[in-house]
């Protein structure tokens, strides 16, 4: 059940961002669920490998790189998917981080996975 509510909410950061950011758009509501979909399995199988993979690029840039990697995975989901577009990367590089700070602020919403149940 959680992770359909992380799913969700990661649907309507993505929809927000859309009005946001001038160059990221969403189709339809369900475009907006298939990439929240696509994005958070991007971010948890293919984003640590290439952590791994630019490590001397990311020291030598004292981490900012990582901004850079976001962004061209925030593209490159946009490039996949039919509903879903990024208009260039600069676009996708704000929009990443927008959607990163506003999925964060929207997962206070989710209940405490470790509260105590009575």
């Amino acid at each position: 059940m959680r992770i359909l509510l992380v799913w969700i909410l990661g649907a309507v950061a993505l929809y927000l961002v859309t009005l946001i950011v001038p160059g990221v758009t969403v189709d339809s509501y369900l475009s907006a669920f298939v990439a929240a979909i696509v994005l958070s399995f991007v971010n948890t199988l293919v984003k640590p490998v290439l952590i791994v993979l630019t490590l001397p690029v990311t020291i030598v840039t004292l981490g900012l790189f990582l901004f850079v990697l976001n962004a061209l995975l925030f593209w490159g989901v946009g490039s996949l998917l039919p509903g879903f577009q990024v208009a260039g990367f600069w676009s996708a590089l704000f929009g990443a981080i927008l959607y990163s700070v506003v999925f964060w602020a929207l997962s206070f919403l989710l209940p405490n996975r470790y509260a105590r149940r009575a």
